[in-house]
């Protein structure tokens, strides 16, 4: 007999079973945690999507914080030391020019420092004085005249007065006779008729007189002026010849020399400059965005050798060249550093204004973005973009108006990257 015919198989043993409804019921479960698992992770891919695009590394970004203190709106920049007073000394005229220093040398005031031979100008001098003699002359000869004629006149006078005197002593001698019937009436009207001819000569006279010295006088004026006029033409050119020699205008040293010894200067050419070493003054050259800023008086500090001196800002240019203005800032009286030199390069600093208890943030490229209104608030791993109000600046800080609270976290540098999304994701913190 066969032995596998009489082994039986499990097939007979075999019952199919229905499922039972917890089996149901896990199932179900496992397929919702699967679904909700899904729909959360993609909620979290969108939610980040939505909050940024892309992320940010945090080393590519410098993030401040907003702080509460004091706002110190200053400008420090480099400068170089110039001379206040340096002018440069002109020949007056043409001529040779003949130096008694060479640059660098020290000078006292008053001292004699090269001497300009202009032929031409002594001799236009000399001859300008010769014509002042002769018109002096004639100022005089004019006055003499004019004394003559005065004193020509008042003879006349004189004797026209003794004339009508003697006319009415005799109408008076001849009014007598004619009452005593010694003249005839004729007789007494002829020297009525004296009496009036010598009032008529001393009326004329009289006014021969005033017509003489007025006539006189004129005539010397006239001399007098022509007189002055000269003496003011040759006291000009005395002037110019005296300034044919150069002087020291003050203590100084002489700076550049413009021409070399024993050579031909033209009129009013260059000849050398002298430098005040008393007094220094420091040239600056200001961002244009702090030149409305500056004012006259405004005071100042300039450090050198370790050393910071008082000053106060002494001018301002009225131009922006390249995007700067120029100031100089002028030492306070008995402050100014020794041993300075022009050119030398000196660091200065500018207090334009302070305030006192502000919110305060560190300045950077995000002020200049969309004009200081908009900030990225770092909130975790995220930026937002956040509308404020910013006030006063200073090189390193800015005054915060709005928009921002103590302890926030603000990205000042690298904003330029988000492009201005509302919101940004910052990896690496």
């Amino acid at each position: 007999m066969d032995t596998r015919s009489r082994i039986r198989d499990t097939s007979a043993q075999d019952q199919t079973l229905a499922a039972s409804p917890r089996s149901r019921r896990r199932s179900w479960l496992a397929l919702g945690g699967a679904v909700v698992a899904l729909v959360v992770g993609a909620g979290w891919v969108i939610t980040g999507w939505a909050a940024g695009g892309r992320s940010y590394d945090a080393s590519r970004l410098r993030i401040a914080q907003v702080q509460r203190g004091d706002l110190v709106r200053d400008l420090n920049a480099d400068g170089r030391v110039i001379a206040a007073n340096s002018p440069t000394l002109y020949a007056i005229a043409a001529g040779t020019v003949s130096l008694k220093v060479v640059a660098g040398d020290r000078v006292a005031h008053g001292q004699i420092l090269a001497v300009v031979d202009s032929p031409e100008l002594l001799s236009k001098l000399s001859q300008e004085r010769s014509t002042l003699a002769v018109v002096e002359a004639e100022a005089s000869r004019a006055e003499l005249d004019s004394r003559l004629a005065r004193s020509t006149a008042r003879k006349s006078l004189d004797q026209a007065q003794i004339d009508r005197t003697a006319a009415q002593r005799d109408l008076e001698r001849y009014q007598r006779a004619f009452d005593g019937g010694a003249v005839s009436q004729n007789e007494l009207s002829k020297a009525r008729d004296e009496l009036k001819k010598a009032e008529i000569g001393l009326a004329a006279a009289r006014e021969d007189l005033s017509l003489q010295g007025a006539g006189a006088e004129l005539d010397a004026r006239n001399k007098r002026l022509l007189a002055e006029r000269q003496r003011t033409t040759v006291a000009e050119l005395q002037r110019q010849a005296d300034a044919l020699t150069l002087r020291a205008p003050f203590d100084g040293q002489v700076g550049q020399v413009q021409v070399a010894q024993g050579t031909s200067v033209a009129a009013n050419g260059p000849v050398l400059g002298v430098v005040d070493l008393s007094k220094f003054e420091v040239e600056i050259k200001v961002p244009e965005s702090f030149a409305r800023d500056l004012g006259l008086s405004m005071p100042a500090q300039i450090a050198s050798a370790g050393q910071n001196y008082p000053a106060e800002v002494a001018a301002v240019s009225p131009e922006v060249v390249n995007g700067e203005v120029v100031a100089r800032l002028r030492f306070a009286p008995g402050k100014q550093p020794p041993s300075l030199r022009q050119n030398q390069r000196l660091s200065a600093r500018i207090v334009l204004d302070t305030r006192r208890n502000v919110l305060t943030l560190e300045r950077g490229p995000f002020v200049e973005q969309d004009g200081g209104r908009y900030a990225y608030v770092v909130d975790g791993d995220r930026a937002l973009r956040r509308p404020i109000a910013l006030g006063a600046s200073s090189l390193g800080a800015v005054e915060v108006r709005s928009g921002l609270k103590p302890g926030d976290r603000v990205v000042v540098a690298g904003t330029d990257l988000f492009a201005g999304a509302d919101s940004v994701r910052i990896a690496g913190q």
